[in-house]
């Protein structure tokens, strides 16, 4: 039976009046005595839906929604109240997947705290549209870092060469008028180690969070993370430079880690203590080694080091901003009070960077470095 044969069934048999309604009795009735061609998975969101209903009725629409692969909002609330039943086993528990099913598997365990949310995403995930964003600017990063580092035939410490600093991606308070550089100085890095940990951050938490929750929430995400950090050195350390992707990537990590935090009881990913652990230590060790390049470098060099606000400032965005967008697992944002709150804030702190730097240097006579 296709989908148009099964709504039309639905609506002669169980809704011959067009009230919009379904007694829940007549849908039971329907699961039992029909053969309805679905996914198990989807089979439990309907029984789901229909056992968390208080009314004794199932809304027509929001079940053709449903069936359509859309989740109502009553749906999404039932879910959220732990008013379903799902009958069949655990989504761990499925044998003979393939191997990119099994890798669909790992990611919903990973990022999704709800094993409701883990079943439809395990069953709706499709490979398009593929998770490009993170990929293609770890990329480009890297292809950046190898073009400077052939040039310039230094591969640590890259900051050092003069060069370098004259490269018209990297943020500089001298050039704060080129506004692209306040996003273009994330493909920029110190050196092999400062890329290899941002690369590898990328890869392992953004790739699951964008196939997950998309590319236009986790591009946002990072992107945030990524002016935020260079608006935050623009105020708070006004004669240094700033250079890679570390705004993006702690916005990320922070979200997160945030996120499995506030959820950690629902969460299965294995080891996720030992995980959190070792995730913190290492972003706790490349602040301090940034904290040391800034004000104890290892070398003389002619102007002030990059500075290290982009990392805390990437964190306070993922925590705030981010844990928001991954909570909000296939929810609109739109709709909720708290995002609306969350996005005037940022631009309250943009139109105030903006000010601060157009008047703030002048007013306060800092001296800046000149540009290189």
């Amino acid at each position: 039976m296709d989908r148009s044969s099964l709504f039309q069934l639905i609506q002669e048999q169980l809704d011959p009046d067009n009230t919009g309604f379904i007694a829940v009795e007549n849908f039971t009735s329907l699961v039992e005595h029909h053969e309805l061609q679905l996914d198990p998975s989807k089979l439990d969101m309907l029984l789901a839906l229909v056992q968390s209903n208080e009314e004794g009725q199932v809304c027509y629409q929001e079940l053709i929604e449903l069936m359509s692969s859309k989740r109502s909002s009553s749906f999404r609330r039932a879910i959220a109240n732990g008013r379903r039943t799902l009958q069949r086993e655990i989504l761990l528990d499925e044998t003979g997947l393939g191997l990119y099913k099994r890798f669909v598997r790992y990611v919903a365990y990973e990022i999704l705290p709800c094993e409701t949310d883990r079943r439809w995403y395990f069953h709706q995930n499709r490979l398009c549209p593929p998770p490009v964003f993170i990929a293609v600017v770890t990329i480009v990063q890297i292809i950046v870092f190898m073009c400077y580092g052939i040039m310039l035939n230094k591969w640590v410490l890259q900051t050092y060469q003069p060069d370098f600093m004259k490269s018209p991606l990297v943020y500089h308070p001298g050039h704060r008028a080129q506004v692209w550089r306040f996003f273009s100085y994330m493909f920029m890095h110190v050196g092999l180690e400062q890329l290899g940990f941002n690369a590898l951050l990328q890869l392992m938490i953004g790739v699951p969070l964008e196939m997950v929750h998309g590319i236009l929430r986790i591009s946002l995400l990072y992107m945030a993370g990524v002016l935020a950090g260079s608006l935050t050195v623009s105020i708070t350390d006004m004669r240094a430079p700033v250079v890679g992707g570390s705004g993006g990537v702690y916005a990320l990590c922070s979200a997160h880690l945030a996120n499995v935090v506030m959820n950690w009881a629902g969460m299965r990913c294995p080891y996720k203590l030992l995980r959190m652990i070792l995730a913190l230590v290492c972003m706790s060790s490349e602040v301090g080694r940034a904290v040391w390049l800034r004000f104890s470098p290892p070398l003389p060099s002619s102007g002030p080091q990059p500075s290290f606000m982009a990392h805390l400032s990437g964190a306070v965005v993922g925590i705030s901003m981010g844990l928001l967008i991954l909570r909000s697992y296939e929810e609109s944002l739109q709709k909720q009070c708290s995002w609306w709150v969350i996005v005037f804030s940022f631009i309250t702190f943009l139109l105030f960077a903006i000010f601060w730097n157009i008047f703030a240097y002048e007013l306060l006579g800092v001296q800046i470095p000149p540009p290189p």
